[in-house]
């Protein structure tokens, strides 16, 4: 968070006076301040007289009267290094500069805790012991012996005194080639087997390779780095080189800093080696797998969360306010304390916390009322256990994605239906693509109106469009409180939809209130409806060709293709434009009605399904048993193409389509029979007699056959050869590219799901072609999947039980597909396990430990740079937002 200018710290000491302020990228030492002009002994082998030089070249720094003066504002990295340069000595920043009611910078930023307050309740301290209790039982912790084995390991392999002893290419290639299973790069995100267990030790999984700052690239075996926006650009070895140099020789400053921290450091030391780092080390120690190197190193000093968002999210759930900033550092002490406070080593302390606290998620403020008319939806949400936003003429949003491309879209589409400024505009499209793509299942909401929070609850369903409500674009929550309160701060009272970030002091009193909650209220159950949408492609076109050529199609591939996907919304689409002259979405209900009909025997597009018994007597004629009068007899029945036929030809006007899911299972000659000669275009109208009830009987003109067939079941090639002269055939295969360049819990969906298939073909064996995994799997509402709960489920439910089938309980095989950190060779089994809720971040290192190579394919860092620049756009937003918060806040004072 940063700092507003009035916040100011002061300096009195002897020949030196000084005000400032910090920011968010450092602290700010105001002119006319005075810097002692002399360089205490035990700093003049540090960067303080460098730094003093090239200040007084540039002229920030003049000599005045045996002193230095400060002639205009002038931002440095951190406090302490603005203390430094006041005081002419090595200094703590964050005790040093004091506030003008004698606090120290420290106290007043929460960087260190007040005397005697301990991290953890009782409630929590016991669930923690508890847990981790049964993880060593279970096996899933590591033993304090086999910890410091794993510890000395990498030690042993990367440690200062191996990486200082390293020069040139080979420097280059073991600390960043991801190619190379004995690179550091790889040990600290792959390396996964009886020597080292990365993934024990804090995941720094996702994303691209780009978050080392320099890799080779897969495609072309170049060596890569950021240019000044941080795209990769190809370097030359020597360039690769220097940058290696570099990285190796932070890590030893780094960690020679680590070494000199005491064992019982205090949050304020913690707050001067996060300074100190950020001036040594910026390069590594500001980077993820920086850290991980120095918590691998020195676990007892730090701990294993990676992440400061992972470190803040932590803190809150224990409710306590975290320090301001981002660091990596700054919060380390706070977890020593608290492993320290229930005995466990930092490595167990954290992993029984991940089980007791859940997985990282984000909290969100989501408004109630209609700004106009401040009608209040608090109570449909309320009831049907959901949170909602308007707009509702913008229509079913289900397409909608965090990306750049997509909000432009909806931005075009507001400003269609909702002209206002471009301002607005972009406001209203940041908010809806939060709300239906970035807001995650697992995430906690408001529902508020102004500052008081309604209700607080759970997100528990994807985006849904429900067209008969006012607010129609909803999320389904689990309302976990219906006390209504006044948040400490207020924060996005001028947004329909806000991530709640800025004040700390909101998220931990969301805490506090779910993890001490009010009795609950019984609701009523919730009434969820499904979603429906229509979005043509080149796949309708390739349907629709056929259909008009041949007036029959077969629509084949691998399972979960979207095989009866595209054939149903295909036919439904065509059967509007034929008998309507319009798309079906801009049919009247009526229209629509008489499309699909009221019953499986009207309705101008029908479907059955066929399957090992279905017959002759159920597609075309045949006699059924009936009972009259207790006495049992058989009657003549038409089956579904017969009576289609019938209506088809009572009504010459009209076209009608008849699905066929899953054709190949039925006995198509039996089931067919005479129909064969027919069903062709040019034999159309000609009457045949049916051999069971000897009637005439044609097959029109108007009449359409559409089927599907799945390849893991059976060939086309095995198809009847009659059947397939008289039929058109259109493949769907599996289509990384609808994929685009989405990003499920830093894992790159496409480049991961082609690699999927890569194996499959490579394993399975000589019909792997067509035993494929889908795309489908991986959709949702026509759209990719966003979030890493409807990865789990697609996995769990669809992906391995499929792969089971394929390989036969051959668990070798299954492993060289999923890898062996999902199968379990030796018991023959999957590790389900990793497929349970609060598991994301295994399950992450587990699909991505088979293809390492598939984070530094051109999919990952475009998935990266396309985020990138939607954060950056929503950055934009949001202080659109806090600035019309600023007003509202004003005038309500």
């Amino acid at each position: 968070m940063t700092s507003e200018p009035t916040n100011r710290f002061q300096i009195r000491a002897t020949e030196a006076e000084a005000t400032g302020y910090p920011t968010e990228g450092g602290f700010v030492v105001c002119e006319g301040a005075i810097a002692r002009k002399a360089i205490v002994p035990s700093a003049r082998t540090s960067n303080l007289p460098r730094e003093r030089e090239r200040l007084l070249a540039e002229g920030v720094l003049q000599e005045f009267d045996g002193h230095y003066r400060f002639m205009r504002d002038y931002e440095f990295d951190s406090p302490s290094a603005a203390s430094a340069m006041v005081q002419g000595r090595t200094s703590n920043g964050w005790k040093d500069w004091k506030h003008s009611d004698g606090r120290t910078m420290s106290e007043v930023r929460r960087v260190s805790r007040p005397v005697g307050v301990t991290m953890l309740d009782d409630a929590k301290r016991q669930q923690i012991m508890d847990r981790a209790r049964e993880m060593i039982d279970e096996g899933e912790m590591f033993t304090e012996a086999k910890l410091r084995q794993q510890y000395a390991t990498f030690a042993d392999r990367f440690g200062p005194d191996v990486l200082s002893d390293l020069e040139g290419e080979e420097l280059l290639n073991r600390m960043h080639d991801h190619s190379d299973q004995d690179s550091l790069v790889y040990w600290l995100e792959f390396k996964s087997d009886e020597d080292f267990d990365t993934k024990r030790f804090g995941s720094i999984a996702g994303g691209s390779a780009m978050k080392f700052r320099i890799f080779r690239r897969s495609e072309t075996g170049h060596w890569q780095a950021g240019d000044k926006k941080n795209k990769p650009v190809d370097i030359s070895v020597e360039e690769g080189i220097a940058i290696a140099t570099l990285h190796r020789d932070q890590l030893l400053a780094g960690a020679a800093l680590l070494s000199e921290l005491p064992d019982d450091a205090t949050d304020d030391d913690y707050a001067e080696l996060q300074d100190q780092l950020d001036e040594l080390a910026p390069d590594v120690g500001r980077l993820a797998w920086g850290h991980k190197y120095f918590s691998l190193l020195f676990p007892e000093k730090l701990d294993d969360y990676h992440s400061p968002e992972w470190q803040r999210f932590h803190l809150m759930k224990l409710l306590q306010l975290p320090p301001e900033g981002d660091g990596r550092y700054v919060c380390a002490g706070r977890f020593v304390s608290a492993a320290a406070e229930v005995g466990l080593p930092m490595n167990h302390f954290t992993a029984a916390l991940n089980e007791v606290q859940g997985r990282l998620h984000y909290y969100w403020r989501v408004g109630t009322s209609e700004g106009d008319t401040h009608t209040s939806h608090w109570p449909m949400m309320r009831d049907r256990e959901c949170v909602a936003v308007g707009w509702n003429e913008l229509g079913d949003l289900s397409w909608v994605e965090a990306k750049r491309e997509s909000k432009n879209k909806l931005k075009a589409l507001l400003a269609e239906k909702y002209p206002s400024t471009p301002q607005s505009e972009g406001r209203a499209a940041a908010e809806l693509s939060n709300f239906i793509a970035k807001i995650n299942e697992g995430d906690v909401i408001w529902a508020a109106n102004g500052a008081t929070v309604l209700g607080i609850g759970r997100v528990s369903g994807p985006y849904r469009h429900e067209p008969e409500f006012e607010f129609c674009h909803q999320r389904s929550v689990e309302w976990l409180s219906l006390e209504e309160w006044a948040t400490p701060i207020h924060e996005g009272l001028q947004s329909s939809v806000r991530e709640i970030k800025k004040y700390p002091e909101n998220i931990v009193e969301t805490e506090r209130r779910i993890q001490h909650p009010p009795p609950v209220v019984d609701l009523p159950e919730p009434v969820v409806r499904g979603l429906t949408g229509i979005r043509l492609d080149d796949t309708q076109g390739r349907i629709q060709s056929v259909l008009d050529r041949k007036s029959q199609v077969i629509v084949y591939g691998p399972p979960g293709t979207g095989k009866t996907y595209w054939s149903v919304e295909t036919t439904r689409e065509l059967a509007a434009i034929a008998n309507f002259g319009k798309r079906h979405n801009r049919l009247s209900d009526e229209q629509q009605t008489q499309i699909t009909g009221e019953n499986e025997s009207s309705g101008l597009v029908r479907m059955c399904c066929f399957h090992p018994s279905y017959g002759y007597e159920d597609f075309l004629e045949g006699y059924r048993p009936t009972t009259t009068g207790g006495n049992v007899s058989f009657e003549l029945r038409s089956g579904i193409f017969k009576k289609l036929c019938h209506d088809a030809a009572s009504n010459a006007d009209r076209h009608y389509f008849l699905i066929v899911d899953e054709i190949n299972r039925g006995d198509i000659p039996r089931i067919f029979g005479e129909l064969l000669t027919t069903l062709e275009k040019d034999k159309r109208g000609k009457p045949i007699t049916l051999p069971v009830s000897q009637e005439s009987f044609v097959v029109p003109k108007n009449v359409y056959l559409i089927g599907t067939m799945n390849t893991a079941d059976r060939s086309i090639t095995l198809l009847d050869s009659a059947l397939r002269r008289r039929f058109g055939f259109v493949e769907l295969m599996p289509d990384g590219k609808v994929l685009r360049d989405t990003k499920v819990s830093g894992i790159p969906l496409r480049a991961w799901f082609e690699s999927l298939n890569a194996r499959i073909r490579e394993h399975v064996g000589r019909d792997a072609r067509n035993l494929q995994i889908g795309h489908s799997y991986l959709m949702q509402s026509g759209s990719p999947i966003k979030e890493i709960a409807s990865l789990r489920r697609a996995l769990r439910d669809d992906i391995i039980p499929l792969l089971e089938e394929y390989c036969y309980e051959d668990y070798a095989t299954l492993a060289r597909i999923l890898g062996t950190d999902l199968v379990d060779t030796v018991n023959l089994t999957i590790r389900q396990s990793l497929l349970d809720a609060g598991q994301e971040e295994a399950l992450v290192q587990a699909l991505l430990a088979p293809c390492p190579e598939i984070m530094t394919t051109t999919e990952a860092i475009s998935s990266d740079e396309s985020e990138s620049e939607a954060e950056s756009d929503d950055e934009v937003a949001e202080e659109d937002n806090d600035l019309q918060d600023n007003d509202s806040e004003d005038e309500l004072s």
